[in-house]
């Protein structure tokens, strides 16, 4: 008998040995995490002045989303504010606009309309980083275990508060994208190849296609990467591959006639999801569909030999179909676009325009992404885990790469780099408990925790560039002193209720002018308002009498002037006779009507011809 009770107390302390910890399970684990973040972006953001983030980007969704709310068609992506006569077409996408409008229209039922609004701008972004915690911490779990999950949950953890893209009020849409890349990377780095998983993945596709071009390098190496697999392993990968193109034809058909009104159904665009992308993307997706239910059972050879058929295919309707989306779509933009807006948009940047101008952040932007593709590459070279490393290596090294040319694409580099990261931290935390004595594992254990952080990449850019007393030496400056308040709601007060007309001011100004006042604004910061932006630029830089014949050409009603904005400051550098530099030095032509503004910096005219 006591024998056993004794066995019943080891059956129990094995079973309880052997019981999963509640720190294991994926889902419960990244709901904290998200709870934990959630929390900390609340505290950090708690003295913000405004609802919506500071992004021009976040302020120019609100108002589209408003024109969707106030009856605005689903197809119809005109911004009839913007621009010249007529307006300007937008290149951004539903998808985002009705999560958003939704929960505004929602959120109505019991607040007052304004609340309405601030309570679903704080809400859709923190909302995002439950799934965005929860895809990394799969995809941390199915690349390195339990450990890898918590480094994978860890690292992103710190993304999420050192980026901006999840703070309250940021409704752009990378925050989504971000999502969506988090979502496909952990379908992908399923190395059992289930169905489900890569069907998954290829909507995830479909939709980021959808949302915004930025991704569609990103989309274009991942369906690489999943045919590459197919031609590599054949038959063992045919389910997966074919779930995977299915999917992503279905998907994309489904966007591309969501998204695009029948009229312009033959039109190419190269900032959107237009016939360009969805052709090369159908044919794509048909290509390998066909491919995995005929050709899986050739050699491995010949597998290559139908990839490169596939991929000759894509390559020949890119070329009779959309041959400048094979070029840069900011190509066409004017040249005095470049210099006097895109040069300063931090964004657009390349690596050599960032080392000359803020070398302190090339590490924050480029470490650990370059981090991630070593050890990909080391770890292929070992033999392990060959495919799941390629694929990683393909889908942070695009993104890296872009990164040399437009710093944007970092964001998702740096994502991208945790996976491969945070399996190389798990095996070292591993080798580092294994012997405690061993300070040399120690040391790169903590060292490449360290160095896996883009935030501490950063911090030490910051100290060896500007030296320990200056980098955390109070500045006397804040951005709003620095430049003047140009674009906040009591700025721009004292033409809020002036009837609606057409306003010419710094494309900075466009989309908070769209915003606060019912007026159409010549300039935005978008490229596809070429007309309106390079109509306020000459009327900046143009001499005052000819600067009357630009507002009469426009018909402009109002003009907004700021002199700390910093495109302002630059026009007047270029031109000291142009019409912001004069103003600049308070000589008001006759045509312009000074409107009082006694608590704005903004110095407003209403524009009357003299004839």
């Amino acid at each position: 008998m006591a024998q056993a009770v004794e066995m019943s107390r080891g059956s129990t302390l094995i079973v309880a040995e052997r019981a999963p910890s509640p720190w294991s399970r994926p889902g419960l684990v990244s709901l904290i995490y998200s709870v934990v973040v959630i929390v900390a972006l609340l505290i950090f953001n708690r003295h913000a002045m405004d609802y919506v983030g500071p992004d021009n980007d976040d302020v120019m969704r609100l108002v589209e989303v408003r024109d969707f709310l106030g009856g605005q068609g689903w197809y119809d992506m005109m911004q009839y504010r913007l621009g010249l006569d007529g307006g300007t077409l937008m290149h951004w996408s539903r998808f985002i606009d009705l999560p958003i409008a939704s929960l505004i229209a929602f959120l109505r039922l019991f607040l007052a309309p304004e609340n309405a609004e601030a309570a679903a701008l704080t809400v859709w972004p923190l909302m995002l980083v439950l799934p965005f915690m929860a895809f990394m911490g799969l995809a941390g779990h199915r690349i390195a275990g339990v450990e890898g999950m918590h480094f994978s949950l860890g690292l992103t953890a710190l993304f999420v508060l050192t980026s901006r893209r999840f703070t309250p009020g940021s409704i752009d849409h990378d925050n989504v994208q971000l999502c969506l890349v988090a979502l496909t990377v952990a379908m992908l780095a399923d190395e059992t190849y289930k169905p489900r998983n890569f069907a998954i993945a290829a909507i995830a596709l479909s939709i980021a296609l959808g949302i915004g071009a930025e991704t569609t390098p990103f989309v274009a190496v991942a369906c690489m990467a999943v045919a590459g697999l197919w031609a590599w392993d054949g038959e063992i990968f045919a389910p997966a591959a074919r779930a995977f193109a299915l999917m992503l034809t279905i998907g994309v058909s489904v966007a591309f006639f969501a998204l695009v009104p029948p009229h312009l159904y033959s039109t190419v665009t190269c900032d959107n999801l237009s016939l360009g992308f969805y052709s090369m993307t159908s044919i794509g997706g048909t290509g390998l569909l066909l491919s995995a239910l005929f050709a899986s059972r050739l050699s491995r050879p010949w597998r290559l030999v139908v990839l490169i058929a596939n991929g000759i295919a894509v390559f020949a309707t890119t070329l009779a179909i959309a041959p400048q989306c094979l070029r840069d779509p900011l190509a066409d933009l004017d040249p005095m676009l470049v210099k006097l807006w895109l040069n300063s948009v931090t964004e657009a940047q390349s690596i050599f325009t960032l080392s000359r101008h803020q070398p302190e952040a090339l590490g924050a932007f480029y470490a650990t992404g370059f981090l991630a593709i070593v050890v990909c590459i080391f770890r292929m070279l070992q033999g392990k885990r060959a495919r799941l490393h390629a694929v990683l290596l393909a889908l942070v090294a695009i993104n890296w790469v872009i990164a040399l040319v437009q710093v944007r694409g970092a964001e998702f580099s740096n994502l991208l780099a945790i996976p491969p990261l945070a399996l190389l931290l798990a095996e070292l935390r591993r080798i580092s408990a294994a012997d405690t004595e061993d300070v040399g594992a120690a040391f790169f254990y903590v060292a490449a925790t360290l160095l896996s952080a883009p935030a501490v990449w950063a911090v030490g850019g910051t100290l060896a560039y500007n030296g320990i007393d200056n980098s955390f030496s109070a500045n006397s400056l804040t951005d709003a002193d620095a430049t003047g308040n140009c674009a906040s709601k009591e700025a721009l007060a004292p033409i809020a209720s002036l009837n609606p007309g057409v306003v010419s001011a710094a494309s900075n100004m466009g989309s908070t002018l769209l915003r606060f006042t019912p007026h159409r604004v010549l300039s935005g910061p978008y490229h596809r308002d070429q007309g309106g932006m390079l109509t306020e630029l000459h009327i900046g830089l143009a001499a005052p009498k000819e600067a009357e014949a630009f507002l009469r050409g426009a018909h402009v009603t109002l003009l907004a002037f700021c002199p700390g904005d910093p495109q302002v400051k630059e026009v007047s550098k270029l031109k000291p006779e142009g019409l912001y530099a004069q103003l600049g030095r308070a000589h008001v032509p006759a045509y312009l009507e000074p409107i009082p503004a006694a608590k704005s910096d903004v110095q407003f005219f209403r524009f009357k011809p003299l004839d």
